[in-house]
């Protein structure tokens, strides 16, 4: 097999029941299973892919599969050393059978020719390969007569040319035989034609969501900077995710060049550069010193600076291959082997000619100076530092972070390494990858016990350390450094304070909440630092001076549109206040201004994800945590990504989709700790329950979210729990714990006191109607809980009090009373997507003999809810990029999106949009 090192299982993950998992080849294998299968749709089928994408690993499987279907298997593997030995591959496929030939009806003359071909005789002149085709075909055929026959054929790209030939002759010849044949080979090589018979199957690279799944499924899975080199360097092929993710080490994430191999790995990649001239050698260690960073150009300088002649030799080594652009490695390890197995010299040498070539590119010409200086330089430090700025914008902060770690490493002042390592540290921050920050951290502490920096250190690798899920430790750590810098630093002091209210949310402990309001109080009072200090007061305890915070968000939201970078702690402040609005707003435009460079870097920025799920924009709740928990999943960060899937769990148990939705909830409850992660576990635990109430298992719901009050009826959570006490009232009403349900939604509303938004004493009064025994008591709560026309800001919240107020006037006959309410409900569950809650609604209408409630469909409701919001961005004049940077789309999926949306909406051009979604808007509601 030509996957050198677990080559055949490249793309196979641990052992579990049955056969191994192959990653991100599922069409694939269902391709080649097909193929197995005798008779076959494909009696011939050849799988091409570069080494290590998985053809043997495929192979395999249909090997492994076809006892259990009645098949038997003949099968060979090509071999370098052997390829100029005639028939030596059909030796292999025909050595098994030998002693059942004189067994079988065939020919005299056949068995003859089968016997020379496996004695290694030459085959009669007159007959050669066609005799000994014939031959193989009858042989292959009376097997096949006796149980199904399955050929298998690995790495044929080096069986030698004879063997090759008959088995052409026999792929021809297959039509009404009881055989399949399979054949794996590599792209670049030429085969005999296998007939019109024969389909072929190319395995590309694996996509980035498999890419990651295969290096999850490691023990000692690679996180952070390491993760993202591997993923670059490997490109997608299996064997270099496998063998890179093996050997690299953190140490090496930070290294100029590409990663290195294992020393076996190199030898047999690098073997071929001894027979190549010099100015090969030299020619290719500089194509590998390229890193993808560098100009798209490059490559093609490096190709004009050789030579041509220089080049074709490689070529024809299988080193390179030359294409438009310049000359590429055949393969991700090829490079490793080329740059590793060079000494540091001729490295040198290859980074000094890249600089000279790079020399209009600042930041990576300073990079490569780098790479080629091997002790302290004040004036490569000093190049590489000014060049943070063009490495930030073609990189993103993972690359100005790596500019300046390099330029620390040189800098011969220790004083000045010291502060590089900050700036890279308050980069590595923005990248998510908490390892690396720590890594930094360390490195100052080493390099200076300068207090200043010492303390914006901390503050920066607790930032992060708040994604985690050592919530208790990371708190005390944050506390008690808070505690001591309040009187000597209170600027990192409150910044130190800010990092660990996000922690008190998360944890949601008293304790925590206390001790932060002490340390407040210690802190001397500036007005510079009012704003921080107001927010961290409103994480810590959202609902014990609202009343005050409301009083001064105005000013803070003026001031936060004067500093951007606070957009995002203002959308979590109004949110946690229950000013929705104000939330989404701020939400958006950090977004925008944000654009593409990635997941909101704020703690909470899972907030940003719960305003859109309160105000009804589930998708684009859904898209707000995408990157952000992928970036999290990269980098360790479980609780950033327990809290992504908990919102996905909660938009889709709304939806419908209760297997997803309890999916999702599991995975996020598997990676907290119920105590340490009150959030969290509070969220998903409710959105366990909505799937049970999507589905009207009530004794189940009611289960599920008594478990966000404690014992005693208080809040599990301070604010996570109280929006579910409408939840636990509808549950409970339908499955006769109503009691039971009022002592914990009294218990809560007397905690909430004067404090409650108007959302929460809608939710109570929703909930106090639910269980109310009194009819004008159950009347009066209901018609609070719809009273104050700010709840439009919760739709789906409104919709669902809607419901159970016509309900409940159905029920005592009050139709009349009940139609508009229940209408209401109905064009909102169907607006926002919530299936079941529609259905709910019009099975309502139905017992109330109210038909034909339902809105008249507009065109839009055709469109899947994102592709309503690309037609409504579209239809605001936005470009496909524009779009694409509000919902974390790529330019390229926006258009496609647009043009299956089009036929749907009957028209033919975008320009027709705006008046489509203008009448969609105004279109009346039908009634009875």
């Amino acid at each position: 097999m030509d996957e050198h090192t677990d080559g055949g299982r490249a793309a196979v993950g641990p052992e579990a029941a049955g056969d191994p998992p192959l990653v991100g080849r599922d069409a694939e294998l269902a391709r080649v299973l097909r193929a197995a299968d005798v008779p076959s749709p494909d009696p011939v089928l050849l799988l091409l892919g570069e080494p290590g994408t998985g053809k043997s690993a495929l192979l395999e499987r249909a090997v492994r599969r076809a006892p259990a279907a009645g098949t038997r298997v003949l099968r060979a593997e090509g071999s370098e050393p052997e390829k100029g030995l005639p028939f030596a591959a059909l030796h292999q496929l025909l050595r098994p059978s030998a002693a059942e030939w004189d067994g079988l009806e065939l020919a005299g003359e056949r068995r003859e020719v089968l016997r020379a071909v496996l004695a290694a005789r030459p085959v009669a002149a007159d007959g050669g390969v066609m005799a000994a085709g014939v031959a193989v075909l009858e042989l292959l055929s009376a097997l096949g007569g006796r149980c199904p026959l399955l050929v298998v054929v690995d790495d044929a790209q080096w069986c030698d040319r004879a063997s090759l030939e008959v088995l052409s002759f026999v792929a021809r010849r297959l039509a009404g035989e009881p055989v399949t044949m399979l054949f794996a080979a590599r792209p670049a090589d030429t085969l005999p034609v296998l007939g019109p018979r024969a389909a072929a199957l190319t395995l590309g690279p694996l996509d980035a969501a498999a890419s990651d799944r295969l290096l999850d499924l490691r023990p000692d899975r690679p996180v952070g900077r390491l993760r993202a080199r591997i993923l670059a360097q490997a490109a997608g092929n299996p064997l270099a995710l496998t063998e890179l993710a093996r050997t690299a080490t953190a140490d090496a994430a930070g290294a100029a060049g590409p990663l290195p191999l294992a020393a076996h790995l190199e030898r047999i990649h690098a073997a071929p550069l001894g027979a190549l001239p010099a100015a090969a050698r030299r020619a290719l260690l500089r194509l590998a010193a390229l890193e993808p960073a560098d100009s798209p150009a490059a490559p093609a300088a490096v190709l004009a600076d050789a030579g041509d002649a220089v080049w074709a030799a490689a070529e024809q080594a299988g080193l390179v291959r030359r294409t438009g652009g310049g000359p590429r490695f055949g393969h991700p390890l090829l490079r490793s082997a080329v740059y590793h197995a060079a000494p540091f010299d001729a490295r040198r040498e290859a980074h000094l000619a890249l600089a000279g070539l790079l020399g209009e590119e600042p930041d990576r010409r300073a990079w490569h100076l780098a790479a080629a200086t091997a002790l302290p330089d004040a004036a490569v430090s000093a190049e590489l530092e000014r060049t943070v700025g063009p490495a930030r914008r073609r990189g993103g902060h993972a690359a100005a972070a790596e500019a300046l770690h390099r330029a620390a490493e040189l800098a011969p002042d220790r004083a000045d390494g010291a502060r590089l390592l900050v700036a890279a540290a308050e980069e590595a921050v923005l990248t998510g990858d908490l390892a690396r920050v720590e890594d930094l951290a360390a490195a100052v502490r080493a390099r200076t016990d300068d207090p200043s920096l010492l303390a914006d250190t901390a503050a920066l690798v607790g930032r992060l350390a708040a994604l985690t899920v050592r919530h208790s430790v990371v708190f005390a750590r944050l506390a008690d450094a808070a505690e001591e810098l309040c009187l000597v630093r209170p600027d990192t002091a409150l910044d130190l304070l800010a990092d660990a209210v996000v922690v008190r949310f998360y944890c949601g402990r008293d304790v925590q909440r206390r001790r932060i309001e002490d340390l407040l109080r210690r802190l001397p009072e500036d007005p510079s630092r009012d704003w921080l200090r107001t927010w961290v007061r409103a994480v810590c305890d959202p609902f014990a001076d609202r009343a005050e915070l409301l009083g001064v968000l105005p000013w803070m939201a003026a001031e936060a549109r004067r500093r951007p970078d606070r957009l995002a702690a203002l959308g979590v402040m109004a949110w946690l206040l229950d000013e929705t609005p104000l939330a989404v707003r701020a939400f958006d435009e950090a977004f925008d201004r944000w654009g593409s460079r990635g997941p909101l870097p704020d703690g909470l920025g899972g907030a940003a994800a719960w305003s859109y799920v309160d105000q009804g924009r589930w998708e684009r709740a859904r898209q707000a945590v995408a990157r952000s928990a992928a970036l999290a999943a990269a980098t360790g960060l479980d609780h950033a990504v327990s809290c992504a899937a908990a919102v996905d769990a909660m938009v889709l148990a709304h939806q419908g989709d209760t297997a997803a939705a309890r999916a999702r909830a599991a995975e996020a409850l598997a990676l907290v700790d119920p105590l340490e992660s009150r959030s969290v576990t509070v969220y998903a635990r409710r959105a366990l329950g909505a799937a049970d109430l999507a589905e009207g298992n009530f004794e189940a719901a009611y289960d599920r979210l008594r478990t966000v009050f404690t014992a005693e009826g208080a809040p599990v959570h301070y604010h996570a729990s109280c929006p579910a006490l409408a939840e636990l009232a509808a549950a409970a009403a339908r499955s006769g714990r109503r009691a039971e349900a009022a002592v914990v939604v009294e218990r809560c509303a007397r905690g909430l006191g004067d404090g409650a938004s108007p959302r929460l004493r809608a939710l109570v009064s929703r909930a106090r109607g639910l269980l109310a025994g009194a009819e004008d008591a159950a009347e009066a709560h209901f018609r609070a809980a719809l009273a104050d026309p700010v709840l439009e800001h919760w739709p789906f919240e409104l919709a669902r009090t809607r419901l159970d107020f016509a309900e409940w006037l159905r029920r005592r006959r009050r139709i009349a009373e009940a139609r508009a309410p229940l209408g209401e409900a109905l064009e909102t569950f169907r607006r926002l997507g919530a299936r079941p809650w529609a259905e709910r609604a019009r099975a309502e209408a139905r017992a109330a003999g109210l038909g034909g409630m339902d809105r008249q469909p507009d065109a839009l409701a055709r469109l899947s809810p994102q592709q309503q919001e690309i037609v409504r961005l579209a239809a605001r004049g936005l470009t496909n990029r524009e779009i694409g940077e509000k919902l974390f789309l790529s330019p390229r999926t926006v258009g496609s999106h647009l043009y299956r949306s089009f036929p749907k909406l009957g028209i033919t051009a975008r320009s027709q949009l705006r008046d489509l979604v203008e009448k969609t808007a105004t279109a009346p509601v039908r009634r009875p």
